[in-house]
């Protein structure tokens, strides 16, 4: 992959998929800029690698996606590639309903990617670089009791498609990788016991027909290769990395 000395902007890196999408990305010779609102666990990240630079940051924050472009082309003169890889999950049934949760999802997992691309697109069209958006196998399909987890990703995909569309005149591509239950944190995160937790990830894997979840390093994989300049015709895409769980 001809990756070498691009810059890549990576959010959530700090664990999951956002890490291991940091280390292949510096493993195919770019300049990497983690982002991640803990440091611990994005220093953590950066000691996998020397090619990643972490940057802490609350992408929820005022000012944060100016300053993140800032911090990544004030170090390497340039950004080529952004990963929307940060977003949160909430288990929240239409019947407990919180606004103020619902508002956190839409902000983490489409407002804040949409600012962040603002932010890199001069940057973008003068390097013809690209966008990759991580949504979810359930930005396509619907999941109970987490609709609004669902519906944001949704949001998301919609925009990969409609930026796809208004930024090919400048050569930019946007594409989004929409990964099944993959090992992370999560659910956790999410609010459920540890052994919530346990049931979800055995009933999420006796689903997919593959028979598992799948790893970071495996998303990690394709997120790389949407964004490989070599991948010169391929914009507007929704990737679906999931074991099979699209096919049931």
């Amino acid at each position: 992959m001809d990756l070498d000395s691009k810059v890549v902007i990576v959010t959530g890196a700090s664990s999951g998929i956002g890490r291991a999408t940091a280390v292949a990305f510096a493993r195919a010779g770019a300049h990497v800029l983690g982002v991640g609102r803990d440091r611990d666990e994005l220093d953590r990240t950066a000691g996998l690698h020397a090619g990643i630079v972490p940057f802490a940051a609350d992408l929820a924050a005022q000012g944060t996606p100016d300053a993140i472009v800032r911090a990544a082309a004030g170090r390497w003169e340039r950004v080529d590639v952004l990963v929307n890889n940060a977003g949160a999950t909430a288990v929240m049934p239409l019947g407990r309903l919180d606004a103020d949760r619902v508002r956190a999802l839409f902000e983490l997992n489409a407002t804040a990617p949409s600012l962040l691309a603002e932010a890199a697109l001069p940057h973008l069209r003068r390097t013809r670089g690209s966008i990759v958006n991580v949504s979810s196998t359930y930005g396509h399909r619907p999941l109970p009791g987490g609709s609004h987890y669902a519906a944001s990703k949704a949001a998301l995909e919609q925009l990969t498609r409609s930026w796809a569309l208004e930024l090919a005149e400048s050569g930019v591509r946007v594409n989004a990788l929409a990964p099944g239950p993959t090992e992370s944190r999560a659910l956790a995160r999410a609010g459920l016991s540890e052994a919530e937790v346990e049931q979800v990830k055995r009933d999420e894997a006796g689903r997919v027909p593959l028979g598992r979840r799948g790893t970071p390093e495996e998303v990690a994989t394709w997120i790389v290769r949407l964004a490989d300049p070599a991948s010169t015709w391929l914009t507007g895409q929704v990737l679906t990395v999931d074991g099979g769980l699209g096919l049931t």
